[in-house]
């Protein structure tokens, strides 16, 4: 696998929507990337197989006949030509985020395909992002993680996050609690000396070094 690091762009949407369905199928309602890509605030990055190509799914085929199936079939692509960004040749293994608020670089989301799963994907991403946020001057990292995720939970805290409150009925689809944590300090030469660790024991594991954001 050559794997590449990129920041997310319009034509990454199709597959972002399908890894996002996958990763977090009850959550409503569903992001809006398209909005994230014009927030000033947030910055979404993809981690791609530069080996492997993207072949999107054939459109349903139109079980209307004759002239009425015409027009439908126009009206669909006028309506929506414009609309609809055409996907990225790029296979996308899996994307992250996080917003940038006065210093604080707040995690959004963390998604993976599921066929990629349980091999150390989830881990570079949380890497990616910590790099990213002290690449844009970030002191401060927080975000919410499910009560019940014990195992996102731990991962975060083997990276410095340590909880800090709990939000009660913080999910909307079920109104579970979100624990909030946060690491103080990302760049203090003790978070930085514990990364370093971490990603060269990561790349001792699982073979794939974290690489940089390509711009």
């Amino acid at each position: 696998m050559a794997l590449k690091l990129r920041p997310m762009c319009r034509e990454d949407l199709p597959q972002v929507n399908q890894i996002d369905h996958e990763a977090f199928p009850t959550l409503w309602p569903p992001a809006n990337y398209h909005r994230e890509l014009k927030n000033g605030l947030a910055h979404y990055i993809v981690a791609c197989d530069k080996e492997k190509e993207y072949n999107p799914p054939a459109p349903p085929t139109d079980p209307q006949k004759g002239l009425w199936g015409l027009l439908g079939r126009l009206g669909r692509r006028f309506d929506h030509h414009d609309n609809e960004p055409q996907p990225a040749r790029e296979y996308i293994l899996g994307f992250a985020g996080l917003w940038l608020m006065a210093g604080e670089a707040h995690i959004t989301n963390i998604a993976v395909r599921e066929s990629y799963r349980r091999q150390g994907m989830g881990e570079l991403l949380l890497i990616a992002l910590i790099d990213l946020a002290l690449e844009l001057g970030a002191n401060l990292m927080t975000l919410e993680v499910r009560a019940s995720n014990t195992t996102a939970q731990s991962l975060y805290a083997k990276y410095g996050f340590i909880e800090v409150a709990l939000r009660r009925g913080y999910y909307t689809d079920n109104r579970e609690d979100g624990v909030l944590m946060t690491i103080e300090d990302i760049t203090s030469a003790p978070v930085r000396a514990d990364l370093h660790r971490l990603r060269q024991a990561h790349a001792r594991r699982w073979g794939k070094t974290v690489p940089r954001v390509a711009r």
